[in-house]
């Protein structure tokens, strides 16, 4: 087997440096172009001069490890201990995903490569192995959205009951920060008129309409006052008196109520920055 090392170096940088950036991307870490550039540019070097080295089989692995390290702690920039600790985590765990993935298709298309000192030297096509990086990194990167996003959404649902005069439900609230509505100067929660069912009977009070804007229009929906609710949050059990509900579809298994963030941050005049930030975005 022929090994060319000007090969060895751009293929190895150029995969460093996407498992470096999802690295940083996993754990949302600050970073910059030339750091990840630099970082790959080290592991294309290591590539190349470690396998001339002649050492012991444990002694190479110590070494392999150590300069994954320092890839990492080159390509992020200004990172706390623990960011640091979460990409390089996050670079061995992706690096091992990787040649787990990149091993099994040689042995599927019988491509060969020889493994040992803790490096691995293929004859496979640049094609190939570029093809599988590149739907590593959208599998990945496809991942880690759906994750944040399900994570954001666990992060913001609070355990919430609402108390009318004769009955009291318990649902789980989405803290929504882009819920700005607002009737007569209070902010206002979003529920199903299911759940208005539930809390108020068949012949609720309503006190009054407001307009819901979403990607299907504009719409009236009806608002209820809710004698008292209780959001349930990491410091307590907050009560409000009073609380206002929009009739409207709650599209979603994870929750039943959408929260108006006054109501997690405990303080009313948030509502009002909210209302400013919107209204700017809509001049925009």
């Amino acid at each position: 087997m022929v090994v060319y090392w000007e090969y060895a170096f751009a293929e190895n940088f150029l995969l460093d440096g996407l498992l470096l950036y999802l690295a940083v991307c996993v754990a949302r870490a600050k970073t910059r172009v030339w750091r990840i550039a630099l970082g790959a540019a080290l592991g294309g070097a290591e590539a190349v001069l470690f396998p001339l080295l002649s050492v012991p089989l444990w002694c190479a692995y110590i070494l392999k490890f150590a300069g994954g390290l320092l890839l990492c702690l080159v390509a992020v920039h200004k990172g706390s201990f623990r960011t640091n600790i979460f990409v390089c985590g996050a670079f061995f765990l992706l690096t091992f995903a990787l040649g787990g993935c990149l091993t099994a298709i040689y042995s599927f298309f019988g491509v060969e490569y020889a493994e040992g000192q803790g490096y691995l030297i293929e004859s496979a096509p640049v094609g190939l192995v570029f093809s599988a990086a590149g739907i590593f990194a959208a599998v990945c990167v496809w991942g880690m959205r759906k994750f944040y996003a399900y994570r954001k959404v666990k992060q913001n649902i609070f355990e919430c009951a609402l108390i009318s005069e004769k009955r009291e439900v318990h649902w789980k609230g989405f803290a929504d920060s882009g819920n700005c509505l607002s009737f007569r100067g209070e902010p206002v929660c979003v529920v199903s008129a299911a759940a208005v069912f539930a809390l108020f009977g068949r012949n609720p009070e309503c006190a009054g309409h407001v307009d819901l804007k979403t990607v299907n229009g504009t719409r009236r929906a009806p608002v209820f006052r809710c004698p008292k609710m209780k959001v349930t949050h990491g410091k307590g059990v907050s009560e409000f008196e009073g609380v206002y509900l929009a009739a409207a579809d709650v599209a979603s298994k994870d929750y039943q109520l959408i929260l108006h963030i006054a109501f997690t941050e405990e303080r009313n005049e948030h509502f009002y920055r909210l209302k400013i930030v919107a209204a700017k975005d809509k001049r925009k």
